[in-house]
This record gives structure tokens, C-alpha cells and sequence, in this order.
């Protein structure tokens, strides 16, 4: 997998080479010192994992990464721990804290999808408990959710619902974030199965689901996104 080192500190970059280099599935392409340096160098070639440091001079670590339309899988490098939930809210494979030794570096790597994963990935799916029972779900089938305070209703686009015992940042955690969209406190709703909408409910897998106040500007937008045009 080819990686790319977006790091000002040379010592820390030097670190992180050799690291790579140990690892014999991983394969450093490149060292950028800033977030323009790196932005030509994913011009250039192909990188599957970014290692980025959030300190970077001039623009940010992780608002370089929010300018990416499709990023790589990026493992974020810092000597700040704050900034941990910042990173995992875009979606980062991990996060270390530096110094960096070579045990916790590959524990990091092996959270990585490698390629022949993406494929097997390609219909994902989840093992969640039901009832004491562990039922398969294909996530990709998956219309609509529900919390239930302890609990979430997952809505099937055949109609089966389940209920397990879960809260809604760990089944959005789990769920992709840009295939699923929260439009309420108390609902997630995947992008692909939603059929209509008006400025206060989306219909979803033969749901009808309220947009909360707090998230109606980034839903519109997010719908937009996806060719659809505000409702009149």
C-alpha cells in the first residue's frame, strides 16, 4: 500500500519511514513538510494511507483533510491527545500520540483495509444481537435507524426491523458516514434508500422521518449533494 508522510518535524518523519519500511505491505511514496506539498504529491500518484500531522505550518493537519473530496485511509500523527475525537468524527483509521513506537505504529497499520479488503467489503455487513441471538446484517440493506435510548430499531429495506443494544455514535462509528446521513437526534438514514423528502420529514425504506431543527441546513445541503433539489 502505497503511503505518504505529511509531517514538518524531520525527525518524526525519518521515524515514521522506517517504520514503513519494516512493515513489508506498506510502501512510502513520498515526505511532504505542508498540506500544499502533499495536495500536488495525491495529484501525482496514487496513495492509499496518509500519515498526517496535525500541526502543520500554514494549513492544519485536519483542515487539509477536510478539503479532500476522497481521502485516503489516514492515521493522524500529533503530541496532542485533544484532538483525537476532531479526527475520528473524519473518519481517521487511528490516531498516535508522539513519540511514536514501533509496537503501537503497527497495531495502528493493521487497522488498515488493504486492498483485497476493499474488495470483500464491497457488500459489508455486521453480526448484531438480537435477542441474545447474533443476526447477520448486510449494512448496505439497512434503511433507516432508530435509538431507543439503550437501544437502536435498525428499519430493513425488506421490511424486518431489528432492535439491539447499542447507541447511536457506536452504530455511527460502525456505519460509513457517507452513506448514512443523521437527520434527527433519534435517526440515521442511508443516503441510497431515500425516496422523497420535504423540508420536515424524508421518506426512507417506508419511513417517514422528521428532520431535527439542529440538523435541517447540513441535511438540505447533504441532499443537494446528492442531486436532489430543495422542496418547495
Amino acid at each position: 500500500m502505497n503511503c505518504l508522510i505529511v509531517e514538518d518535524e524531520p525527525l518524526a518523519a525519518a521515524v515514521l519511514e522506517d517504520y514503513i519500511r519494516q512493515v513489508s505491505w506498506l510502501h512510502c511514496v513520498g515526505r511532504c513538510s505542508d498540506a500544499m506539498q502533499a495536495l500536488e504529491a495525491l495529484h501525482q500518484q496514487s496513495v492509499e494511507v496518509l500519515f498526517l500531522d496535525i500541526h502543520l505550518p500554514g494549513l492544519k493537519g485536519l483542515d487539509f483533510l477536510r478539503t479532500l473530496r476522497h481521502p485516503p485511509q489516514s492515521i493522524l500523527t500529533t503530541a496532542y491527545h485533544e484532538y483525537a475525537l476532531d479526527g475520528y468524527e473524519l473518519g481517521v483509521v487511528d490516531y498516535l500520540l508522539k513519540p511514536i513506537d514501533f509496537e503501537r505504529f503497527l497495531k495502528s497499520v493493521q487497522k488498515l483495509r488493504r486492498p483485497e479488503e476493499n474488495r470483500q467489503a464491497a457488500r459489508a455487513f455486521h453480526y448484531f444481537n438480537v435477542n441474545k441471538k447474533m443476526v447477520r446484517v448486510w449494512l448496505d440493506e439497512i434503511a433507516v435507524v432508530e435509538s431507543l435510548k439503550d437501544y437502536v430499531r435498525l428499519f430493513l429495506v425488506d421490511g424486518t426491523n431489528w432492535v439491539t443494544r447499542s447507541s447511536m455514535s457506536q452504530l455511527e462509528q460502525l456505519l460509513d458516514r457517507h452513506l448514512f446521513l443523521r437527520v434527527h437526534r433519534s435517526f440515521l438514514v442511508s443516503r441510497a434508500h431515500i425516496s422523497a423528502f420535504t423540508a420536515t420529514e424524508i421518506h426512507a425504506g417506508g419511513q417517514q422521518i422528521p428532520i431535527g431543527r439542529q440538523y435541517k441546513a447540513a441535511v438540505l445541503e447533504a441532499l443537494r449533494g446528492l442531486g436532489f433539489n430543495d422542496p418547495l
